[in-house]
């Protein structure tokens, strides 16, 4: 076997180091993620610039960089909370979340690659036992979901606040009461619903008896105003108008012009 000429020999070794130099001085960035440096003799994490964003990046090679995801997350949770009177309630919420994406140096340099376990978690769960430990059980089966969640959030927030990352919403999927409470409260509700129901066919009835009052009122004021409007004269006046129509008709045989009762003509015979 031959060997290799020694003028040959350094121009492999600098190949090679070239080759593991930019091995190591390359980066990739995919797509919903962002780049924290960490320069090794320059200051460690850097915090007073943007991170890095999606692509291939050229760094040093004894600098480092720790890739985040940056697009919004989710986390499902499931959690036992006490009710205001200590009773077991079972929570299952979901969370969305994503880091502040200008602070993301700082996020990693206060508290590191793991902060959903460290930090959005704990708070999630500490808002949760607050929130339910303002109500009762049969408050929370009837409270309206979006307004736990709403609080939940608030308390989330507040929990989180300058802590790097940013709570987008918080869902809660199911609010879990032991069976006993559980059929106590429908029941309850239902006793409610039916008493509700009562109470609307009762109003409905008085309203109806209201209304036939009135319209009763109505018609007797409309009798009496008649009444005192047909006198003697105006009955004859009607009399007449109505003889002189039906003497018209075709069927009009006998008509028999004379003084019937209150001086009234009589028609005789038809068909």
């Amino acid at each position: 076997m031959e060997r290799l000429p020694k003028s040959i020999v350094p121009i492999i070794i600098v190949v090679v180091v070239g080759i593991i130099f930019i091995a190591n001085s390359t980066v990739n960035i995919n797509s919903g993620q962002a780049g924290v440096l960490f320069e090794r003799f320059g200051g460690g994490v850097v915090t007073d610039e943007a991170p890095l964003e999606e692509g291939f990046h050229i760094v040093a090679p004894w600098n480092s960089v720790f890739v985040y995801d940056v697009r919004q997350q989710t986390i499902d949770e499931s959690m036992k909370v006490l009710s205001s009177n200590g009773l077991d309630i079972t929570l299952d919420v979901t969370i969305w979340f994503e880091p502040t994406y200008d602070q993301l140096g700082l996020l990693h340099k206060e508290r590191g690659e793991n902060y959903i376990p460290k930090l959005i978690q704990p708070a999630v769960r500490s808002a949760s036992r607050t929130v339910v430990g303002r109500y009762k059980p049969e408050e929370l089966y009837a409270q309206k979901r979006e307004s736990i969640q709403n609080e939940m959030y608030d308390e989330t927030q507040q929990l989180l606040k300058n802590q790097y990352v940013q709570v987008n919403r918080i869902l809660v999927r199911d609010v879990s009461l032991p069976a006993t409470i559980k059929q106590a409260i429908e029941r309850k509700l239902k006793q409610e619903q039916e008493s509700l129901e009562y109470e609307f066919r009762l109003e409905k009835a008085a309203k109806e008896k209201q209304r036939q009052e009135i319209e009763a009122e109505g018609k007797a004021r409309a009798n009496e105003i008649l009444s005192a409007s047909l006198t003697d004269k105006i009955l004859q006046e009607k009399g007449i108008q109505a003889t002189i129509e039906l003497s018209k008709s075709e069927n009009s045989k006998v008509i028999v012009i004379g003084s019937g009762k209150d001086g009234m003509p009589i028609i005789l015979g038809n068909n």
